[in-house]
């Protein structure tokens, strides 16, 4: 048997909704999100955010809710600025681009976004009416890359596209690992305040499937409802949604599995530095990228699933780790005793 650190979602979901879903599956409800469950959650998630004056919208994945959320908000001649890394420009098959909208990348170091990397890009589209207007900034919280957004980071970004009238987009499919990382000092309310639209990733952290779009700005709440259906993301049967949200935001349970990411992925990132390895980026949450020996990472590819994700040199390769709400000790700790005893 291989333990696989491939991604954090290779899981089904947290027993807890298993057993919420066996428990109200005979319940008749109304459709398309109106059921109890969802209405619940939504109230849940409100409280969470501390703001009863945001909307939430319940879909199924990632890559529809950013389609969903930048066409929603873009005119047809608008268009989205993404660090390098972003998951809108490498990993969803240019579903941004076939909605109309050109992505404008910014190459960073750490996947992060800040005000200067983003002046250049303005600056550079000042021939009105002859280029595309830059009107979002779409940034990830935890990046691509694995690194977060800091309080200050985010407060500065958020006084910035204000200041240039942009709508600032929060991706968080690994929101929950990037606010219960060991270094975070950002906080869930403190994201609703500073942010247009941001998303809670569910698919990634504890459920089936699902996300929870949050819409903050209310000029960006009319009408939204109508997008999410033309682009067929209003399932019929939304209390397949409600009820995985409802009970992750039951008992902190969402943050209490994205911690426990968080901590397996420590742990293995500890064992690595103690031995003298290096990484690709410094992170603290459930994804690390250590730089290992080619001859070590088919060692452990006998034993573990994960992606190579970069070529350093000839001899050496740097790895992506994902650590899951589920991910035991037991696959932790095999990888740590391959590393103590191949690792001078």
């Amino acid at each position: 048997m291989k333990f696989s650190f491939k991604n954090d979602y290779s899981e089904g979901c947290h027993p807890n909704i298993l057993q919420a879903l066996l428990q109200y599956n005979l319940d008749q409800q109304a459709g398309y999100g109106e059921d109890e469950y969802s209405l619940k959650a939504k109230t849940l998630i409100k409280e969470k955010i501390n703001n009863h004056n945001s909307e939430v919208f319940l879909v199924s994945g990632g890559t529809q809710a950013n389609l969903i959320v930048i066409s929603a908000i873009l005119k047809p001649y608008q268009c989205v600025i993404s660090a390098a890394p972003g998951h809108i420009l490498n990993n969803e098959t240019g579903a941004i681009e076939a909605t109309g909208h050109k992505v404008l990348s910014i190459d960073t170091a750490d996947g992060k976004l800040k005000p200067s990397d983003i002046i250049p890009v303005l600056e550079g589209h000042s021939n009105v009416p002859h280029q595309v207007m830059p009107k979002l900034v779409y940034i990830s919280n935890s990046t691509e890359l694995g690194t977060i957004y800091q309080a200050k980071e985010l407060e500065e970004l958020s006084v910035f596209c204000k200041q240039n009238k942009l709508y600032l987009f929060m991706d968080g499919a690994r929101l929950g690992h990037g606010l219960t990382s060991e270094i975070s000092d950002l906080t869930l309310e403190k994201v609703a305040l500073l942010t247009d639209v941001f998303y809670l990733g569910g698919t990634k952290n504890g459920a089936l499937i699902g996300e929870a779009i949050i819409v903050n700005n209310p000029v960006l709440q009319e009408d939204f409802a109508f997008n999410i259906k033309q682009k067929g993301a209003l399932l019929a049967k939304g209390r397949l949604l409600g009820i995985q949200f409802m009970e992750l935001m039951k008992d902190n349970l969402y943050f209490d599995l994205a911690k426990h990411a968080n901590q397996q992925a420590m742990k293995i990132k500890n064992a690595l530095q103690k031995k003298g390895a290096a990484f690709l980026s410094d992170t603290y949450t459930n994804q690390i990228f250590p730089i290992l020996s080619n001859d070590l990472i088919e060692t452990l590819s006998e034993k573990f699933e994960f992606y190579v994700w970069k070529k350093v040199d000839e001899n050496f390769s740097a790895i992506r780790l994902i650590t899951s709400w589920n991910t035991g000790d037991e696959a932790v700790n095999r990888f740590i005793e391959i590393i103590e005893t191949e690792l001078p």
